[in-house]
């Protein structure tokens, strides 16, 4: 069997023309019931209505994901901890890839903290992900960020080695934290051969938000993998019109931001 084929078909599901606008939701895990994830119905059908081309969440929300995305992509995260837990860095596997197609996945995540007290285990359980997704030709998205005691998660050199960590055990895309400027972050997109998306973080302004993904294309990255920063928007439809400007239009910040019917923020 050409899982070469399997593989290619389910990239092109979850991304548009080799660029990427994903929106994971797998935060009730490690948030809990937060906004924009209390009715994930919604959300889902407003932000795939913007220009997601894919929605992430745990294997468990999966009936609520399929009626609401539009016929957008599906990725289903495989690991996770919680925030009221004894230690966050500690993710724990939660699925596999065989979980992830029964409930009608086109690729599957994993959260690996390069330089923590965990990264053996989850670098193990990484390479193990990728091997068993490539056993039927299935995506794997690496969230691979550098954290840990002593590292400072925006350094371009530590995001370096996390991204270049991913492509060595197998992955096929790699998020990561961007390192707050384009010549920064084009030494983390050079370090590896995969296409590279940036995590969006806590929530900023509209401008900040698209500031960032715009920085982050200028740089030579994929596309984002952006959660809070769009679902819990009070119109997260018009923030990923706004995101999707950018990434697949190659829209200026005031351009993205008016077609999104945002305004321009001062």
């Amino acid at each position: 069997m050409n899982t070469d084929i399997g593989l290619s078909a389910r990239l092109e599901r979850i991304s548009t023309d080799g660029r990427y606008l994903i929106v994971p939701m797998d935060h009730g895990i490690t948030l809990g019931p937060v906004t924009g994830l209390v009715d994930i119905e919604s959300t889902i059908d407003g932000i795939t209505r913007g220009g997601a081309d894919a929605v992430l969440t745990h294997k468990g929300t999966a009936p609520r994901v399929h009626p609401n995305k539009n016929g957008k992509g599906y990725i289903v995260h495989v690991n996770g901890s919680t925030v009221i837990g004894p230690d966050e860095n500690d993710k724990r596997l939660t699925g596999t890839v065989e979980d992830a197609l029964r409930v009608g996945a086109d690729a599957v995540s994993f959260h690996i903290n390069v330089g923590s007290n965990y990264e053996p285990d989850q670098m193990t359980q990484l390479a193990d992900l990728c091997s068993r997704a490539a056993d039927f030709g299935v995506p794997v998205l690496a969230m691979s960020y550098a954290r840990g005691p002593g590292i400072d998660e925006q350094d371009p050199e530590a995001l370096a080695h996390a991204v270049r960590l991913a492509e060595e055990v197998g992955a096929d895309v790699v998020k990561t934290a961007y390192s707050g400027d384009p010549d920064s972050f084009g030494r983390v997109v050079e370090a590896t051969r995969l296409p590279v998306v940036i995590a969006g973080g806590s929530r900023g302004t509209d401008r900040e938000t698209v500031e960032m993904v715009r920085g982050t294309m200028d740089a030579g990255a994929a596309g984002v993998s952006m959660g809070r920063s769009i679902f819990q928007h009070e119109n997260p439809e018009a923030i990923t019109r706004a995101v999707s400007a950018v990434i697949h239009d190659d829209a200026d910040v005031d351009t993205a931001l008016e077609r999104a019917g945002l305004g321009i923020e001062a």
